[in-house]
C-alpha cells in the first residue's frame, strides 16, 4: 500500500545527505534487521530499518578499475566523486597508481563535495573512523596511497623531492591546508593523532602520543585558519563539549574524539567524558549546516560495521549497523522530504553469511535448531567465508560451540578459510534513496552513477546544465526523451561521466513521462 501512496518529486534537492555503512553488504542489513526486531519483542524477520522505508532501492556494482573485489578507498571515489579508481587510491582517476605518488599530479578528480561548495553549500562528514580515513578521504583528498593518513607514513613511502616541493601532501594535511577539506563546516570523527606532533601527547590520552613527523599540530592550525578569516569556530574533542556547541554561533565545527577510530557502539563510553554516537554527531552536523539558505551536503559514515566484520565479530559489525540506522532516524527527524534528499548505501560488502534452516525468531546470534549433519555439532546461523575466526583442528575438526555463549558480544563466528582478517565482498550493495528525485535511484548501476544522481538531484557540479535544462522543459510540458538506439547503447554502463549523465537523463526523462501517464 506503501507504493500505491508515493509520488515521485522533481524538485530540487536543496539538502544532500549521503549515508554509507561501510562493509554494510545486504546480509548485514537483513540480520541488523531481525536484530532490532528482536530486540523489540518480535520474531525479528518482519521488522523494517527505517530506510527499509525508503521510495526507491537500487543495487550498486562495487568493482574498481583493477580488482574484481573493491577496496574502500577506491569504492569511496567512485561514491563521492563519480570515478573508478585503483585499488587503495583515493580521490584519482585510474591514471592513480598505488603507491606512487607522482601518478597523482594529473590524476586528481573533482567530487562532490568541490560540487557543493562551487554552488555555495555548506558541507560536512561524520564518521566512527578516523577523519583521514579511506571513505571520509575521498571528500577532500587526492592519495596514491589512502594510508598515507599523517607525514609519517608518506615519508616511508614518497622521495623527499616530491615531498619538499609539497606535491605529495598527507591526507590529514589536506584535510587542513586544501580546498575543500578547508572549507568543510563540520568534521566530526576520530583521529587526532594524525594531527598532533609526535612529541606531542594527546591530553585525552596521554599513552597516545602523536603521529608527526613535521612536528606541526594541524589542530591548531586549523583554529589559526578559521580566526584569521574572521569566522566562527569551535574544537571539541568529548562528548559534553559537542553537547554544550551553540549551533547558532559556531559556522566550523572540528570534533576529534579519539586518537584512532571512535569506539564500536558495544564499547562505546556513553558517559559526558566520552564519545558521542554517531546520530548525536549527525545531530549536531545537521544542526550547523541548516543555517545555510542554499543548503548541504552531509557525508555520514558508519565505519567500524566494517572493522567488526573484518575481525568476524558479527555481534558488534550488527549493533553498530543499528546505531548507524539511528543516525539516518535522527537525520529523517531533522529534515523534510520535499527539500532533502537522502541516500543510504555502502562501499562495499563482507564475506558474511546467514543460512540453516532455523525456526522463526531463532536468536540472530544463535545457532541453528539442529548440527550439522557431518559432525553432529552445533553451528551459527551467522558465518564467515574467511576469516580469524577459522579453527579446524586435525584430526578432530572444528571448535565444538556446545558450551560456548555465542551470543557474548566478544563471540567470533566461526569462517572456512583462515585469514588474518576477512576480505570484503564482491557482489552489489543495496541503495537505498528518499526525497526529491529519489526515483533516479533504481535498477542496478555502477557505483559512480550515485554522486552524479545526487548531482543532478540538487542541481549542482557536471549535472547543472542538464538539470536545469531537463526542469525547465518539463515545466513546459516538452519532454523530449532519448531515441531507443541512444537508450541502448548507454544503458549497460555508467563508468565514465558522459554514460552516468544518459543514465540520469533517460531515467528523468521516463519518470516524468510515467508521472504526465498518471495525471491523464
Amino acid at each position: 500500500m506503501r507504493n500505491l501512496r508515493d509520488v515521485d518529486s522533481t524538485a530540487i534537492a536543496k539538502n544532500i545527505i549521503l549515508f554509507i555503512g561501510d562493509g554494510m553488504g545486504l546480509t548485514t542489513v537483513t540480520t541488523a534487521r531481525i536484530l532490532r526486531g528482536q530486540q523489540k519483542g518480535n520474531s525479528g524477520e518482519e521488522y523494517e530499518l527505517a530506510f527499509d522505508k525508503f521510495q526507491h532501492v537500487a543495487l550498486a556494482k562495487t568493482y574498481n578499475t583493477d580488482s574484481q573485489v573493491g577496496d574502500s578507498g577506491a569504492c569511496a571515489t567512485a561514491l563521492l566523486c563519480g570515478v573508478k579508481g585503483r585499488f587503495e587510491t583515493v580521490g584519482l582517476d585510474d591514471k592513480g597508481v598505488y603507491n606512487r605518488c607522482e601518478s597523482s599530479f594529473e590524476s586528481k578528480v573533482f567530487c562532490l563535495a568541490d560540487w557543493a561548495q562551487t554552488d555555495g553549500k555548506s558541507t560536512g562528514l561524520v564518521t566512527t573512523t578516523r577523519v583521514t580515513h579511506a571513505t571520509p578521504a575521498a571528500m577532500y583528498a587526492h592519495s596514491a596511497n589512502r594510508y598515507w593518513e599523517s607525514d609519517d607514513k608518506l615519508t616511508k613511502d614518497v622521495p623527499n623531492d616530491f615531498r619538499s616541493k609539497g606535491e605529495c601532501k598527507d591526507i590529514a594535511r589536506q584535510l587542513i591546508e586544501d580546498s575543500p577539506g578547508k572549507n568543510f563546516n563540520v568534521i566530526l570523527g576520530g583521529g587526532r593523532r594524525h594531527f598532533l606532533p609526535r612529541r606531542e601527547l594527546d591530553t585525552k590520552n596521554p599513552e597516545n602520543a602523536g603521529r608527526r613527523e613535521d612536528g606541526r599540530n594541524l589542530i591548531e592550525e586549523w583554529q589559526r585558519d578559521k580566526k584569521s578569516r574572521g569566522l566562527s569556530y569551535k574544537y571539541v574533542s568529548r562528548k559534553r563539549e559537542l553537547d554544550k556547541v551553540d549551533p547558532m554561533k559556531v559556522d566550523y565545527l572540528l570534533g576529534l574524539f579519539s586518537a584512532g577510530h571512535m569506539a564500536y557502539e558495544s564499547d562505546r563510553d556513553k558517559g559526558v567524558e566520552g564519545e558521542p554516537s554517531i546520530a548525536q554527531m549527525t545531530r549536531r552536523a545537521i544542526e550547523v549546516l541548516r543555517k545555510n539558505p542554499r543548503g548541504y551536503l552531509l557525508m555520514v559514515e558508519g565505519g567500524r560495521i566494517d572493522h567488526s566484520h573484518h575481525f568476524n565479530n558479527a555481534h558488534r559489525a550488527l549493533v553498530d549497523t543499528l546505531a548507524f540506522e539511528d543516525a539516518v532516524i535522527a537525520a529523517l527527524e531533522m529534515t523534510r522530504s520535499d527539500d532533502t534528499l537522502m541516500v543510504v548505501t555502502s562501499d562495499h560488502s563482507h564475506v558474511f553469511a546467514f543460512g540453516g534452516y532455523p525456526k522463526r525468531g531463532n536468536p540472530i546470534f544463535g545457532v541453528d535448531d539442529k548440527p550439522s549433519d557431518v559432525d553432529n555439532m552445533p553451528y551459527t546461523t551467522l558465518l564467515y567465508a574467511n576469516g580469524p575466526g577459522y579453527n579446524h583442528n586435525f584430526p578432530t575438526g572444528r571448535e565444538n560451540l556446545t558450551s560456548m555463549n555465542t551470543e557474548d558480544k566478544n563471540f567470533i563466528q566461526q569462517s572456512a578459510v583462515p585469514r588474518r582478517w576477512d576480505s570484503h565482498g564482491g557482489e552489489d550493495v543495496p541503495v537505498y534513496a528518499h526525497g526529491p528525485m529519489a526515483h533516479l535511484f533504481r535498477g542496478v548501476f555502477e557505483q559512480t552513477y550515485v554522486p552524479h544522481a545526487l548531482a543532478f538531484a540538487s542541481c549542482i557540479g557536471p549535472q547543472r546544465d542538464d538539470c536545469e535544462r531537463r526542469r525547465q522543459s518539463y515545466h513546459r510540458q516538452l519532454i523530449e526523451c532519448p531515441s531507443p538506439h541512444i537508450v541502448e547503447e548507454h544503458a549497460y554502463s555508467a563508468a565514465n561521466l558522459e554514460t552516468s549523465r544518459w543514465y540520469i537523463v533517460i531515467t528523468y526523462c521516463l519518470s516524468l513521462l510515467l508521472m504526465k501517464y498518471k495525471r491523464t
